[in-house]
This record gives C-alpha cells, sequence and structure tokens, in this order.
C-alpha cells in the first residue's frame, strides 16, 4: 500500500510539474505579443519626439534674425535646450552659432554687444567650460 502513495505522489508532482511548464510557455506566447508592442510604441514615441525636436530646431534658426528681440531671444532658448536633451544634435546647435556669431561680425567698439549676441556667448562659453571639465 506504501508503494501506492509513493507512485501516486511522484505521478501528481510529475503532472503538476507538466502542467507548470505548458501553462509557462502559454503565458510567454501571450507577453511575447505584448513585449513587442510595447517596444514598437516606445519607438513610436521617440520617432515622434525626435521630429518635433526637428520642427523645434528649424523654427529656431529661422527665428535667429527675426526683428523682435524677444522672439530671437527664445530661439536662442530653444537651440540651448535641445542641445542639452539631445546630445548627438549638440555639435550642429554650437556650430551653428558660431557661424552666427561669425556671420554677423560687428564691431561694438566699446559698447557692449546685444542682449542676444550675449546670450549665444554665454551659451557657447558653457559648452566650452563643459568640455573642458
Amino acid at each position: 500500500m506504501a508503494g501506492w502513495v509513493a507512485l501516486s505522489e511522484i505521478l501528481r508532482n510529475a503532472a503538476l510539474t507538466v502542467a507548470a511548464i505548458v501553462g509557462a510557455i502559454l503565458a510567454w506566447r501571450q507577453l511575447s505579443p505584448a513585449a513587442m508592442q510595447a517596444r514598437s510604441a516606445s519607438t513610436q514615441a521617440e520617432l515622434a519626439r525626435r521630429t518635433h525636436v526637428t520642427e523645434l530646431f528649424i523654427r529656431a534658426v529661422g527665428q535667429l534674425r527675426d526683428p523682435n528681440l524677444e522672439v530671437r531671444l527664445a530661439a536662442i532658448y530653444v537651440l540651448r535646450e535641445v542641445a542639452k536633451d539631445f546630445p548627438d544634435l549638440s555639435n550642429p546647435v554650437f556650430e551653428l552659432l558660431q557661424a552666427y556669431l561669425r556671420e554677423a561680425d560687428i564691431d561694438y567698439g566699446d559698447a557692449e554687444p546685444p542682449i542676444d549676441i550675449q546670450e549665444i556667448m554665454s551659451v557657447l562659453r558653457s559648452r566650452l567650460e563643459q568640455s573642458d571639465a
């Protein structure tokens, strides 16, 4: 009788093990499409974010020559934040700001440069300080 009890426990444990394995496989098959869908959604969100940043960049570049000081300052601040948030875009931003200063090539004499030029120089200075650190 004791042999039958031990055998029935072994069979029960084997059946539970097989059921657990089948359950794990079925659960994995259900999660796999969900994980792929989550990765796809994440990729789409990142692409949308990059598209938005590209639009901000292009708009800011166009606004650097705006006659309104506030618009120029806003463009400079947008470019600064793009460079901070997207390191792969920082070099183009800083090269653009440097080219903007070179193109202006205005001698202010003893007078202070306009505030927008001062802000560009401040952004470039902070970049140089970061690269030296």
